[in-house]
């Protein structure tokens, strides 16, 4: 005969090592009671008894003999039993997850209530006000939560009572009043359910345990666990808890407590206390608290009580915790514990101090920090204000805080930040033809596009503020103004104040304030308490990763921000970045040559800028990888817009030839797809010449770097390779052009040649693709595109909300890497690639390489660097070191 599965434990029986069955509460109160500190008794049910209610609809057989042996033992403890008409016991019922879940259900106080023992409980306590009071609260909580009566019910019934007697405040209804409310709430509950509030203490109880189970699919429950990645199957666990009374007078009150200030990580009691209150008074905000420390004149011995309390949960938890208590008539009581939730400022400080002190090892110290925070720092954020109305809300698409003045095309930007003026650039969308105006411009926003848009995508590469899909603004680019929901017009050279860590817009100034851990990271200086964190858990993360950070940085300038951020390289140097503003007539030189005369032309004047570009970014990380793609985006990019031109044409009557020839050009390179089409490793080979021109330039900047001392290390990249064929007729031609260079200087060049891997082909014939090349750099966006069969800017425009919301998506798979399919191609191609050549480099250069969960499985993978956008590299540093932290407790377990 098999044993029945345990579903109850009493506090005494559990431990904190028991969270994933009895909840984090539940863990907490068993570990608070084996420590001796002052607990109110009680029992937990266990998570897999709700798992079992929720699969087959009942609770499971043996649970209701052992809450009422767990019930037993409680009425003895206390000496009480529930609901007795004398001196009754009174219970809360709270649910108790494995993770805080503010979507769960609420707090139920006082079961054991009920028309006799409001009586009893008058009397033993010496309290008739607070018994009627008590009495109130538990039909309005159990109303609202376990019979689903509309809470703003009771509150209309409360407000006329309070307003017959011109009162504010609850304090002010006496016995007799709070006698008559109760009735009336009664009424309320049989008026919208048909069914009288149980008197039977245990159906209370038994009724608020299932009402528990239930919410855990609750829509606000499963909206939670969605954004913050929860499990669906994890279930809630059920706390039932002997009830102590903060609301028995002048000494008595409520509070919760912090071992240290969770804003700034400074050590020190931080909390709020409540006199005469319950515990839900203070959430609720229906008085206004004092600061903990006002709790030290009011009972400065529960107060001391309290502070000796907090310093033995910190240092047994070697962490902060957020602590509940009630002081019942003088009485210290703690109800819970747990570690507590802190802003990305004390995370690092606190610790970093803990590790510091010894408390926890530096590992765990790089363990309780994670790179999204980190990031989260180096933004500048506003000083809001109450009275800061937003003018509009978007997608906050690249965090952080700009002020500007609105602009409507790239070259105002431009032409104003030559002034000296910030700009906020305002598109319905932005292009690769905006760039210009995006590096001038202080911020982006857009009424089009999403978290990976161009603009998002692009702002976040230059630690630009972005706020995108900002739908409700009706954007008329060629009046130079847009138009709020409300009807209010904004003009080009009118304030804007972007928050992209919120996604709001404010019109007019909102006051700055700078980070000063972004400057840190920069100079390497620290400037107080929290730098000093920073700087010393980002040494420990680089004394444990085993992945390189590289840097996606197309100018010099980014090259030289990159490397004081840490970068390790150049992951990916983009030379379509560098064919835009003055250089694009050259471009469209190329396009309209008529013959291989004028395309070497062309092609010969764009040779000395590409040179000089990579001088410049050769010289900025000399010593270190240089990753350079070749030409990857279609060329009709470089040609002005086919409708654009073809009404310029047609509103003028002696139009000019030339733009005749670009609109038969346009034409003719026009493409249903062109991100499929006309491309990467195809344009190469394609356009007689370009390959040619831009190896060139590459060899010409590293001889040019050699002769002047320097320590030139140049990787060629040929993008979108489909199948080794096109990789070996690309190489074949740099080669001999390297080969042409060092014969013509004199030099010894040492140019590896390598391709991305964006296409799933690429990834499936790997092993074939590693013959030729010299490494792998996986373009994670356009394999993700190519993988899902999705268009980024298309799909976040259209079905990606709806996703998300069905949880199809757990994540954006362009923000997130999806390990399960694209993954899955990236751990394929790696094994396939090393298989043949050992000596294969592999990183990866798409937008996922910053992203701190990808860069877990990057390390998983076993990848040598990933490559992101100079902002984000002390962020990736981080995540490399936790993901090394992680793969070795892994082996450990193993």
């Amino acid at each position: 005969m098999s044993t029945p599965t345990r579903y109850v434990y009493e506090f005494a029986e559990g431990s904190r090592d028991m969270a994933v069955l009895l909840g984090g509460k539940g863990a907490g109160l068993a570990e608070m009671t084996r420590l001796g500190l002052p607990v109110p008794p009680g029992f937990t049910v266990t998570a897999e008894a709700c798992r079992t209610y929720l699969a087959t609809g009942r609770e499971p057989p043996e649970l209701g003999m052992q809450v009422a042996r767990a019930l037993a033992n409680l009425e003895r403890a206390m000496g009480r039993d529930l609901g007795r008409a004398d001196d009754p016991l009174l219970v809360s019922v709270r649910s108790g997850a494995r993770f805080s879940m503010p979507g769960m259900m609420e707090t139920i106080l006082d079961i054991g209530l009920n028309d006799d023992s409001v009586a009893g409980l008058a009397k033993a306590s010496g309290q008739e006000r607070f018994a009627w009071d008590s009495y109130r609260r538990l039909l309005q909580m159990f109303g609202h939560t376990v019979m689903g009566v509309d809470t703003g019910l009771f509150e209309q019934v409360m407000g006329a009572h309070k307003a017959a007697l011109s009162a504010t405040d609850d304090h002010a209804l006496d016995a007799e009043e709070l006698g008559r409310v109760v009735e009336e709430f009664k009424a309320v509950i049989r008026s919208e359910t048909g069914d009288d509030f149980p008197q039977d203490p245990l159906e209370q109880l038994y009724r608020a345990v299932r009402a528990v189970f239930g919410s855990w699919n609750s829509e606000r429950a499963r909206v939670y666990r969605r954004r913050e990645h929860i499990p669906d199957d994890l279930g809630t666990a059920v706390n039932i808890q002997a009830m102590v009374f903060g609301n028995l007078g002048p000494d008595s009150g409520t509070g919760v407590a912090f071992t240290r200030d969770p804003a700034t990580g400074e050590r020190g009691m931080y909390g709020d206390y409540l006199p005469d209150a319950q515990g839900e008074d203070v959430v609720s905000g229906v008085r206004n608290a004092v600061p903990l420390a006002e709790l030290e004149n009011l009972d400065p011995r529960a107060y001391g009580q309290l502070g000796d309390h907090l310093r033995t949960l910190e240092a047994h938890y070697r962490d902060l915790c957020d602590v509940e208590f009630t002081v019942e008539r003088g009485r210290l009581w703690i109800l819970q514990t747990r570690v507590g939730k802190r802003t990305a400022e004390a995370a690092f400080r606190i610790a970093h101090e803990l590790g510091e002190a010894g408390t926890i090892t530096p590992d765990e110290a790089l363990a309780r920090v994670d790179g999204t925070e980190l990031t989260r720092l180096m933004f500048p954020r506003f000083a809001t204000r109450t009275s800061d109305v937003p003018l509009a809300h978007g997608v906050p698409a690249s965090p952080g805080a700009a002020v500007g003045v609105v602009v409507f095309d790239s070259d105002a930007a431009v032409r104003r930040a030559a002034e000296g003026q910030q700009t906020v650039l305002v598109r319905r969308e932005t292009t690769p033809e905006d760039l210009p105006g995006m590096i001038a411009a202080e911020a982006v926003l857009t009424s089009r596009g999403g978290k990976t848009s161009h603009a998002a995508v692009v702002a976040r590469g230059m630690g630009k503020v972005c706020v995108c899909g900002a739908d409700a603004l009706v954007i008329d680019s060629a009046a130079r103004q847009f138009t709020t929901p409300a009807g209010a017009v904004v003009r080009e050279g009118d304030t804007l104040s972007v928050d992209g860590t919120a996604g709001t817009v404010y019109l007019g100034t909102v006051p700055l304030t700078a980070s000063e851990v972004s400057g840190t990271l920069e100079t390497g200086m620290a400037t107080g308490p929290l730098t000093q964190a920073v700087l010393s858990l980002l040494d420990h993360a680089d004394s444990v990763r085993r992945l390189e950070v590289r840097a996606n940085a197309d100018t010099p300038e980014d090259a030289v921000r990159a490397r004081r951020l840490g970068a390790q390289g150049l992951g990916l140097c983009r030379t379509e970045h560098m064919f835009l503003g003055d250089r694009r007539a050259l471009v469209e030189a190329m396009i309209l040559a008529r013959d291989d005369t004028a395309r070497e032309a062309a092609l010969a004047a764009l040779l000395p800028l590409q040179r000089e570009d990579f001088t410049g970014i050769l010289a900025a990380m000399d010593g270190l990888p240089v990753t350079i793609r070749l030409l990857d985006p279609p060329l009709h990019e470089f040609l002005p817009d086919r409708t654009d031109l073809a009404v310029r044409i047609a509103s003028t009557a002696h139009p000019e030839p030339h733009d005749r020839e670009l609109l038969t050009a346009v034409e003719r390179m026009h493409e249903q797809n062109p991100m499929l089409g006309l491309r990467g490793v195809r344009l190469g080979l394609a356009v007689p010449g370009l390959v040619a021109m831009q190896v060139r330039a590459v060899a010409e900047a590293v001889a040019r770097r050699l002769r002047d001392g320097g320590r030139p290390r140049a990787e060629i990249m040929i993008p979108l390779v489909g199948t080794v064929e096109e990789l070996r007729l690309v190489r074949a031609e740099a080669e001999r052009v390297l080969v042409e260079v060092a014969t013509e200087t004199r030099t010894t060049l040492d140019c590896p040649i390598g391709t991305m891997i964006e296409l799933p082909r690429a990834a499936l014939t790997a092993g074939r693709i590693a013959e030729v090349a010299d490494f792998f750099s996986f373009g994670t966006n356009d394999l993700t595109q190519t993988t899902w069969g999705l268009s980024r800017d298309d799909a976040e425009a259209s079905f990606f909300p709806l996703y998300l919301e069905k949880g199809v998506f757990a994540a954006s798979p362009f923000e997130t890497l999806d390990q399960e399919g694209v993954g899955r191609l990236v751990e394929l191609a790696v094994e396939a690639g090393r298989a043949v050549n050992s000596r294969l480099q592999l990183g990866v250069c798409g937008e996922h390489g910053g992203d701190p969960e990808s860069i877990h499985f990057f390390h998983r993978a076993g990848l040598d660097y990933v490559s992101c956008s100079p902002f984000r590299i002390p962020a990736a540093r981080l995540e490399a070191g936790r993901a090394a932290l992680t793969g070795a407790a892994d082996s450990d377990s193993r």
